[in-house]
């Protein structure tokens, strides 16, 4: 195998589009170059470039295919067809057998050639999500003005260019040679392997590997706060960003003034943040530091002074931009901004932010009672909750909604649950964020979660595939994890229900949604809470949950429960339970080897329903079996009162008999009627497993 090398050096990369480059660079070449199988490949990426390397097969080894075409007697048209198919002439033709047989050989092609050929078009369609054009000589196009490109096969120039007719493409061409850092290193130099190139760019001032980039910061930042008894913000995502505009990362810490330390610590972290890619720091008991974290692309002679005192000067007039926000924003109280929710659209066929929010004080109004929290409290954050996004902050920052309502809410006298539901009802917004647990945040997050389902469902806006514009399922899993964190007792059907009554233009239960929809009240309700129920599937199995049995509660015969979350769980988690005992995991299998029996006997002459006749219990084992079917009546009244540990005793007591049953009792025995009353005792099993959930959808 050889050894193949990219390497496509241009003008800074946004970092948001780096990684993403690197994977469909590799996908592209291995597209490409599949007859020459690439295996072994590894990307790397950065501001600057990104780069490939793969090994490869020195050639596609020469091949030669027979054909078998029309016989000979065939007409002419028929022959001339094939060779039209084939793009043969007759001379390559030979008969054999009484049909005309088509040999070709196709030639061994290097690696080299089919590299050179593929790689122009490559680049030439390469998916970035923006590109541009440049000095008026190509149409070529890439993210950042396209410099330079490396093309090694064991080392040796895969010769090619861009040109493509008139079109210079830049003039640019395959050659080994590359640059390191833009100022500690310039000028370029020549490279003859992937682990030459990443030898020689790290002697250059340029580490290659994004993973050790964002590793050096971390760690380094994470050093340099310690020193003053620090500890740096978690933001996976900025130090991502920050790895990909950096190829020599040098962090630094700088000051901040101490007259902004006044600021709400995410106002400043969100300044940093969003304005200057700095991190933020806190102190050990959490409260924000005096202090910020920022990474230079270079390595200054006098150790920074002169990068910190300029850092810190810009973030001086950031932070007095927020300032004036904070200021400007406060003299205002958020209930006078209210109307002017009206004004603002939610969505055009959803209404204004105002008729959501008077929606949100109706569901709010619902919910409360039904999770012990005040109703005037609930009903007042409900109305207040998206005032803030009428302030200069939240304009500015549309990161801080909800945050910077609480603050203002507190500043306008609010009660201390209100605010928090101000800032809490948004929450959560990912797996890492926890849910709200206060009664109040509670009920205003649920109304503010269902309101956004209920609205989008009902306008058929539904997530398709990967694509989820309107947060669709993290609003349901939002809704999922409120509920279960703190154990959420309420019927979801009916406020489903309630919050699509509520939505504009649309009537009550039955009738149309919109105008020219075939679609009704109780479609959507149905196809919103199976959303929920995928959901909370989906969260099952990322939990390392047994997803399979929740599938087998939701399918359970006569499921009172079938909207409460809570109770759906508790039977789930009794019947997993069940399962991981060795009397369990029998009773499965016997349940099984019953209700295959019944389904190939149903066939025949079913379904056996009725009740068994005591009078053709023959054999003790039937006998025992049928006399503890029958003191199992009693399962269906405690999985009503959802006493579901005793139903799972009940159920376990089945496993002896059933066993004993299938040992000791011929089910199709030769007399009729012993048969249909054995196969009744049978279905009797299966009836009331099925009440507790369709163990046929088990796994395992």
């Amino acid at each position: 195998m050889a050894e193949l090398f990219l390497e496509l050096f241009s003008e800074e990369i946004p970092a948001r589009m780096q990684r993403g480059a690197a994977a469909d660079l590799e996908r592209l070449v291995t597209a490409a170059l599949a007859t020459i199988t690439p295996s072994s490949l590894a990307t790397w990426f950065g501001s600057r470039r990104i780069a490939l390397r793969a090994e490869v097969a020195a050639e596609v080894a020469a091949v030669g295919t027979t054909e078998r075409g029309p016989r000979t007697i065939a007409p002419e048209q028929a022959l001339a067809g094939f060779l039209r198919k084939h793009n043969a002439s007759p001379d390559q033709l030979r008969q054999e057998g009484g049909y005309w047989v088509l040999e070709r050989r196709v030639e061994a092609i290097s690696a080299v050639g089919l590299i050179a050929a593929a790689m122009p078009s490559l680049l030439r369609r390469f998916p970035w999500p923006k590109s541009m054009r440049w000095g008026g000589t190509s149409s070529f196009v890439w993210v950042r003005p396209l410099r330079r490109i490396i093309c090694l096969l064991d080392g040796a120039v895969v010769p090619f260019n861009l040109r493509d007719g008139g079109d210079d493409g830049h003039g640019l061409a395959a050659d080994n040679l590359t640059e390191g850092h833009r100022f500690h290193a310039p000028g370029t130099f020549a490279v003859t392997s992937a682990a030459d190139w990443q030898a020689k760019l790290t002697e250059h001032r340029v580490l290659v590997e994004a993973d050790r980039r964002k590793q050096v910061i971390a760690d380094r930042i994470a050093g340099l706060a310690a020193e003053k008894s620090l500890v740096v913000v978690d933001d996976p995502a900025l130090l991502e960003e920050v790895a990909g505009l950096v190829e020599w990362p040098v962090p630094h810490l700088g000051r901040i003034a101490a007259e902004h330390m006044d600021l709400p610590p995410e106002v400043m972290q969100v300044s940093m943040r969003v304005n200057q890619r700095y991190f933020s720091l806190r102190t050990n008991n959490g409260a924000a530091a005096p202090w910020f974290g920022f990474v230079a692309n270079i390595q200054a002679e006098d150790n920074g002074a002169v990068i910190i005192a300029g850092n810190e000067r810009v973030l001086r007039a950031r932070f007095a931009d927020a300032r004036h926000f904070w200021e400007l924003d406060r003299r205002t109280r958020l209930d006078t901004r209210i109307p002017a929710l009206d004004k603002v659209t939610f969505q055009a066929r959803l209404g204004s932010q105002g008729e959501r929010a008077r929606r949100l004080v109706r569901l709010t109004t619902l919910i409360a009672p039904l999770v012990d929290a005040d109703p005037a409290q609930a009903a007042r954050a409900a109305d207040l909750a998206k005032a803030d996004l009428l302030t200069g902050m939240v304009g500015e920052f549309p990161e801080l909604q909800g945050i910077m309502g609480r603050y203002y809410a507190l500043h306008d006298d609010e009660a201390p649950a209100v605010a928090d539901a101000i800032r809490d009802h948004y929450v959560p917004r990912g797996p890492g964020e926890p849910a709200p647990s206060a009664p109040v945040s509670i009920a205003v997050a649920l109304a503010d979660k269902l309101d956004q389902l209920a609205g989008f469902f009902a306008i058929g806006e539904k997530p398709t595939g990967s694509g989820d514009p309107y947060a669709l399922r993290r609003a349901a899993l939002g809704v999922i994890r409120i509920i279960r964190e703190n154990g959420v007792r309420l019927h979801l059907l009916d406020l489903v229900e309630k919050a699509l009554q509520a939505i504009p233009n649309r009537g009550l239960t039955g009738t149309l949604l919109i105008p020219g929809s075939a679609r009704s009240t109780d479609v959507v309700v149905l196809d919103i809470m199976s959303f929920i129920k995928e959901r909370l599937v989906v969260q099952l199995r990322a939990d390392g949950a047994r997803y399979d049995i929740l599938n087998a509660v939701f399918a359970a015969k006569g499921l009172a429960e079938d909207d409460d979350l809570v109770a759906l769980l508790a039977r789930t988690n009794a019947v997993t339970a069940l399962l991981s005992t060795p009397d369990g995991a029998d009773l499965l299998a016997a349940y099984r080897r019953a209700a295959n029996i019944l389904r190939i006997e149903d066939r025949k002459d079913g379904p056996h329903e009725a009740l068994p006749d005591n009078d053709y219990l023959r054999e003790p084992a039937e006998t025992v079996l049928a006399n503890v079917l029958q003191s199992m009546r009693e399962v269906p009244s405690l999985l009503l009162r959802q006493d579901y540990a005793a139903a799972m005793t009940m159920t376990a007591r089945l496993r002896s008999p059933l066993d004993a049953f299938f040992d000791k009792v011929t089910v199709n025995a030769p007399e009729p009627e012993l048969r249909r009353n054995r196969l009744r005792l049978l279905n009797q099993v299966r009836s009331i497993m099925d009440q507790i959930a369709d163990f046929s959808r088990i796994e395992g």
